[in-house]
């Protein structure tokens, strides 16, 4: 049953997003905003592919955290692509930063392009990080969030951050911008795991925590901010374990040290 779903949705989800953006190719040629419409339409007509045909939901919680107004920045756990689909489902005019390669995808890279992304060379470290602080200073004077995966890339679930350490693009932000920073941890791995056509039903949890510290020093923040994210992360792991038996055999990570 699960492979008959993982392959219905594979064939409605990835034909919808080239039929939709073939017939939408006129909104690159006009403004921002209109790429926005797409982004928000595509994200949406993805979720409920997703919710009646794979039975796979989200759950938000903690958006009290988030502030009302203003640029701010969110230091998300990455554990599939499930999570950047949800995006511009859960924020409504959001900035990612993302490899630039993701702008050649056919079809749909011109439309990401398009809402201005914080698009960084990640085998250039020293180019990577000018355009990471570039763009939070941009996204700052515009009033958008900025999401950030502070660990660079998809991380399994059984992956530690001792395996995958967290990087120090998120701190070059928060000194250069003195933005906030949220956590926003999460389990879609353990329903969307990276690369693998199966996909899982039941309920992927976005959960935003209490903002860090920035105040504090280099090590000190991002020695908080890996141990809340990882922490809340497997936490919410537990929790799909226990409530969809059919996720039994997925392994956990320790936590990392305090």
């Amino acid at each position: 049953m699960i492979f008959i779903r993982s392959l219905l949705f594979n064939i409605a989800f990835y034909g919808m997003t080239v039929i939709a953006c073939i017939i939408l190719l006129p909104c690159l040629f006009l403004p921002r905003e209109a790429g926005l419409v797409v982004a928000r339409l595509w994200t949406r007509m993805g979720h409920l592919i997703e919710k009646y045909v794979l039975g796979l939901d989200i759950e938000v919680r903690g958006r009290e955290h988030l502030p009302k107004d203003g640029a701010y920045i969110v230091a998300a756990k990455h554990q599939s692509a499930y999570e950047t689909m949800k995006l511009h489902y859960i924020f409504d005019d959001p900035s990612i930063v993302l490899k630039k390669e993701l702008y050649n995808i056919p079809l749909w890279g011109p439309f990401l392009k398009k809402v201005d992304m914080i698009a960084i060379d990640r085998k250039n470290r020293e180019e990577a990080m000018a355009s990471i602080v570039e763009g939070a200073r941009r996204m700052k004077e515009q009033g958008r969030p900025i999401v950030i995966f502070p660990q660079g890339t998809r991380v399994a679930p059984e992956i530690s951050s001792v395996k995958k350490p967290y990087k120090g693009g998120i701190a070059k932000m928060v000194e250069n911008t003195d933005l906030p920073v949220i956590p926003m941890a999460l389990n879609s791995g353990m329903f969307w795991r990276r690369n693998a056509f199966l996909k899982y039903p039941g309920k992927v949890i976005f959960e935003f925590l209490p903002p860090i510290d920035n105040a504090q020093d280099r090590d000190a923040f991002m020695q908080e901010l890996e141990q809340k994210l990882e922490s809340k992360s497997i936490e919410l792991m537990q929790e799909a374990k226990a409530a969809h038996p059919a996720l039994i055999h997925q392994r956990l990570p320790e936590l990392p040290p305090s």
